[in-house]
């Protein structure tokens, strides 16, 4: 019988504290039998993304386990980052690995949302899969407003959380609330651009993500926001479809990217990414230089770009796979920033070796929007 394993990648709202960090991480490696694949902070984001997989039964506890020491070493109510979140462990997604349906991860999930709201009495939003209504399938409609509006949301009917909803007291100040679902294997990727503009990256974004960007009057930047009769903007989609995105100034690279989570890379697989942002980023008089994989990355991610740029070139894909990974490596780019190692960022990879779980903290801009 195959193995059910789950994969679960918790973000957390502290990316300086290495001391803190390891806390959580520690407590993660302690609880259960899982295996610590990644950890990636971020200074600049302050965020840190912890990836580890295992049992449904110990990645629930070494879940649960996490969320605590995060509540524990994160005071919420001090944190300030470049990257949305409204709690110390701001997501907790369930991904299937093997032998696991995606709706039985949604049932998992849920089971660990309501025994963090009753046991750690933080209010915890179901997102995703997990989303017990259409809009909460959407993250950002869960963080909306982020940590700031938490008081006006909590304990109100619509916006409350799905478990251990309550008005915003002092315990919630320090906590947050945090989302809890299950998803699909999904890919970070960063493009880095030759700007330090904010605005343009961010005009990019808009261009390709699949919600787009609001319609105003004449087409202009500066023109009245356009609305649908219920009063809801209306929006002018991007090119990418299953595709989240944003501009963004990184001070430790002196660089401006476009931050992207693809969340279904069967409809839009990562070269294809690469292609349509570097086309945008050129009808602006901007160059892509490069690209940054944040956190872990499918082999077929990798090995289907590898193919699709050695077919461009119009040579053959009939050699290893380890050249085939290096063609994608240099054709997307994704060692200009520093060394990708794909023993450490492949998943299938990285499970099959001995060094999961040996990570050192290195400084990355990790998200999930």
């Amino acid at each position: 019988m195959e193995t059910k394993l789950i994969e679960c990648v918790p973000n957390f709202s502290e990316g300086r504290d290495k001391t803190a960090i390891k806390a959580i991480t520690d407590a993660i490696c302690n609880a259960s039998s899982v295996r610590l694949l990644d950890v990636d902070p971020g200074e600049a984001t302050n965020r840190t993304v912890v990836t580890f997989v295992g049992t449904p039964e110990d990645v629930i506890e070494a879940a649960f386990q996490g969320i605590r020491k995060a509540a524990e070493v994160i005071d919420m109510s001090k944190h300030h980052g470049a990257h949305p979140r409204m709690g110390a462990t701001d997501v907790c997604p369930f991904v299937p690995v093997s032998g696991v349906t995606l709706e039985e991860c949604a049932e998992l999930s849920r089971q660990l949302a309501r025994r963090v709201a009753d046991e750690l009495h933080i209010p915890v939003y179901c997102y995703e899969a997990a989303a017990f209504t259409p809009e909460r399938k959407n993250l950002a409609v869960c963080r909306k407003g982020e940590y700031e509006a938490l008081a006006d949301r909590l304990g109100k009917p619509g916006s409350g959380a799905d478990f251990g909803d309550r008005p915003f007291d002092d315990e919630v100040a320090r906590t947050g609330a945090t989302a809890i679902g299950a998803r699909n294997f999904l890919i970070a990727v960063n493009f880095n651009l030759n700007t330090t503009s904010t605005r343009r990256a961010n005009a990019i974004a808009f261009d390709v993500r699949e919600k787009g960007r609001p319609m105003r009057e004449g087409g202009k930047p500066n023109g009245k926001p356009l609305k649908a009769e219920d009063g809801t903007p209306l929006m002018q989609p991007g090119t990418l479809p299953c595709t989240k995105a944003i501009g963004w100034f990184i001070d430790e690279y002196g660089i401006a990217q476009v931050s992207m989570n693809i969340t279904d890379i069967t409809t839009t697989p990562l070269h294809v990414a690469v292609d349509e942002v570097s086309r945008a980023a050129n009808a602006r008089g901007i160059r892509v230089t490069g690209t940054e994989i944040v956190g872990l990355v499918p082999k077929s991610a990798i090995t289907d770009a590898g193919r699709y740029f050695l077919h461009k070139q119009q040579r053959s894909s009939g050699i290893p796979e380890s050249e085939i990974v290096r063609m994608a490596v240099k054709s997307m780019g994704l060692d200009e920033l520093k060394l990708f190692d794909a023993n450490e960022k492949i998943i299938e990879y990285l499970i099959a070796s001995d060094n999961a779980g040996e990570k050192k903290l290195v400084d990355m801009t990790c998200k999930e929007f």
